[in-house]
């Protein structure tokens, strides 16, 4: 599978300013179909309260894991907040070598976690964002090519968009509805217009959808 017919926008690809490859920002996310990001892959990673943790593991069968896997290898580092990020180090960073396609892409790259709080972190290879946030990030997308993701961050997700900080979007939109938990975004906030550039689907129901953030969107008069 690959690009859908009739859905127009610019190819993938190396993201250029002035003609110089950066890197990109890309941010991944299983979402239910009412918006629920929290809990997606089992009852150890819900906050208080949330009882309908793992809603999206049983859709994910060998075609979408292949294209999970593939794309934490295609990462050249990860950004994480915090809470994702002790959640990630205490699960894929206790993994032997070889147990993993994820686990080697995280244990293995340069991971970057925004927070104000955390000082010695345990996970190998990793640097505390903890002053000026925007800055840094812009430091680290200035550099020559490659992809830095962020994955689950639902916070820090919400925070980059609203700073014009993300490339692109991918979203998992899994084919249930959860009915209670965090979402990807608020009752309110900042409107936005979104290119689609890919769109995919696997064969229990999961859809990929590619966006590129595009401005304020047009309302009808």
């Amino acid at each position: 599978m690959g690009f859908v017919a009739g859905v127009r926008g610019s190819p993938r690809g190396a993201l250029r300013r002035r003609g110089i490859v950066i890197m990109k920002l890309t941010t991944t996310t299983q979402v239910s179909v009412d918006g629920v990001m929290e809990g997606n892959g089992g009852q150890q990673q819900n906050r208080s309260g949330f009882e309908r943790g793992g809603w999206a593991r049983p859709l994910f069968n060998r075609e979408a894991m292949t294209y999970i896997d593939q794309l934490y290898q295609s990462a050249d580092a990860f950004l994480f907040g915090r809470w994702t990020y002790d959640l990630f180090a205490g699960y894929w960073g206790v993994m032997a070598p070889g147990s993993s396609p994820i686990a080697d892409a995280l244990n293995t790259r340069p991971k970057y976690v925004a927070s104000t709080t955390l000082t010695d972190p345990n996970w190998a290879d990793t640097t505390v964002l903890s002053g000026d946030l925007a800055e840094s990030i812009g430091e680290l997308k200035a550099k020559p090519g490659g992809e830095l993701q962020v994955h689950g961050s639902g916070r820090l997700i919400r925070w980059l968009l609203e700073n014009d900080l993300v490339d692109e979007m991918n979203l998992l939109v899994c084919p249930v509805v959860v009915g209670q938990g965090t979402r990807l975004f608020p009752d309110t906030g900042p409107d936005m217009a979104l290119d689609l550039i890919e769109s995919r689907a696997f064969p229990k129901g999961i859809t990929l959808q590619v966006y590129r953030p595009a401005g304020r969107p047009q309302y009808a008069d």
